[in-house]
């Protein structure tokens, strides 16, 4: 049985979304944790948690694989195959592809040799990467085919506007990808949606200004990105920018419906704590359109009223349910998105967060809030982490550097709506055997909602 499961997780991906919601039921997750930030002197590395209910190690970090260097900070990783290389009996989903955001240095780790304890299969330079195509801050990865393509939010010095790093299926740098990045202020996220031959990008900022820490009157001296660029896939090169304005403050999250043959996506606005939705109409014409806002609420002490701060935003399998989580304000939300241009407030759980919520699980203290989101297949189980970058940890939860981070496990009701936390199910990361660590990006062996595209 094992094996099956196995061969299931490393194959060429799904034939489609619908098949891809009965694949088996996943048995463990890849997690990014990170000492970089907490004053730790060890490297991050990548935990393996058991997610088997019938386990003895069910909700437990059963490995641990860390990089060579202290001071990655892992951020985002990726798949080297998703659903877009169906058919192709050459590729396999066998590598995860986890770069540091600070170093630049990529980490290529095979999970499927043992996928309860994946190793180390081969490390690209961030020095090498600087020197042979200027970019710098990898962030998304998305597999294309055969090859790969990651957004990379800097040049070699930390400024922007970044661009895209190309990859060959062996992890051999090609070069940049895009041909003409005209229009772009700052890179961030990506999604493509190859039958329409588009791409859309997002805009953070550079990595200059992110990275020591969050500071508001960077956002007055637009520092930050308000952006959203619709791409010629084909050519590679921006056809149309979209600038968000005031209500659209640093879009970064962007997801297409997975259905291939649909226009229709999301982006979430951080610091505005605004949800967009766009699609092609009948005539061609991209429209644009702000669907949800989540209020700001009036904190002591803080500088302004404090947004939600949208950190995070996913579509489950079926593209029925929109999910995003507020950082700052402490909860997850779901949507039914059957009506993109309306989507209708269905679920939502409160998990820390500076607006004084209580946890909903008695006796834990949740050190920061919802951030990053990993939904599975079936859309049934979405697991949360608590910490965004060490840097902005350490601003607005100052006490995730010392006790540590934590994920949750959230069941989701996917024919009426709604989610509740299982209160049987903690990772605590503050018990780590090298001192507390921080709980980032998670993935699936057997591919994610917010990863596999199909073309």
């Amino acid at each position: 049985m094992e094996s099956v499961e196995i061969a299931c997780c490393t194959g060429p991906g799904y034939a489609s979304p619908a098949e891809a919601i009965k694949a088996p039921k996943e048995k463990v997750v890849y997690t990014i944790c990170i000492y970089t930030g907490t004053g730790i002197q060890q490297p991050d590395y990548l935990a393996t948690v058991d997610v088997d209910e019938e386990s003895p190690t069910f909700g437990k970090v059963i490995s641990r694989l860390e990089t060579t260097t202290i001071g990655d900070e892992l951020h985002h990783m990726g798949w080297n195959a998703c659903s877009s290389c169906h058919g192709d009996d050459s590729m396999s989903r066998k590598y995860l592809i986890v770069p540091g955001v600070r170093s630049s240095n990529f980490y290529i780790i095979d999970t499927a040799t043992d996928p309860r304890n994946p190793t180390l299969f081969k490390t690209i330079s961030g020095e090498e990467i600087k020197s042979k195509v200027n970019l710098s801050t990898p962030h998304t990865v998305h597999c294309l085919g055969s090859d790969i393509i990651v957004s990379m939010l800097g040049d070699a010095n930390g400024d922007g506007p970044g661009g895209f790093l190309h990859l060959n299926k062996d992890f051999e740098i090609i070069g940049r990808w895009e041909n003409d990045i005209t229009g772009m202020n700052f890179g961030y996220d990506f999604w493509y949606q190859p039958r329409h031959n588009m791409m859309v990008s997002s805009e953070w900022a550079s990595p200059n200004t992110f990275m020591p820490g969050f500071d508001l009157d960077d956002v007055a001296e637009n520092k930050y990105g308000r952006s959203i660029h619709f791409w010629d896939f084909k050519n590679r090169k921006i056809e149309q920018t979209v600038d968000l304005g005031a209500e659209g403050l640093i879009p970064l999250e962007v997801r297409f419906h997975h259905d291939p043959d649909s226009t229709h996506g999301f982006v979430g606005a951080t610091l505005s704590s605004n949800i967009f939705h766009w699609y092609k109409d009948n005539s061609g014409e991209t429209i644009v359109e702000k669907i949800i806002d989540v209020e700001p609420v009036n904190v002591e002490h803080f500088p302004v009223p404090m947004p939600g701060l949208i950190t995070d935003i996913l579509l489950s399998m079926d593209d029925r349910y929109l999910y995003f989580s507020n950082w700052l304000h402490g909860d997850l939300r779901q949507y039914d998105i059957s009506d993109p241009s309306n989507p209708k407030l269905t679920g939502q759980v409160w998990m820390g967060g500076l607006l004084g919520k209580a946890p909903i699980v008695e006796g834990i203290e949740i050190h920061g809030a919802p951030q990053m989101i990993q939904l599975s297949l079936d859309g049934a189980r979405l697991y949360v982490t608590t910490s965004l970058l060490s840097t902005w940890d350490n601003q607005f939860y100052p006490d995730i550097r010392d006790k540590g981070g934590q994920m949750f496990l959230v069941h989701c009701d996917v024919e009426n709506g709604g989610m509740h936390l299982d209160p049987g199910f903690l990772v605590d990361f503050g018990q780590e055997p090298k001192g507390p660590a921080r709980a980032h990006e998670t993935r699936y062996p057997g591919g994610d909602c917010s990863s596999d595209i199909w073309i």
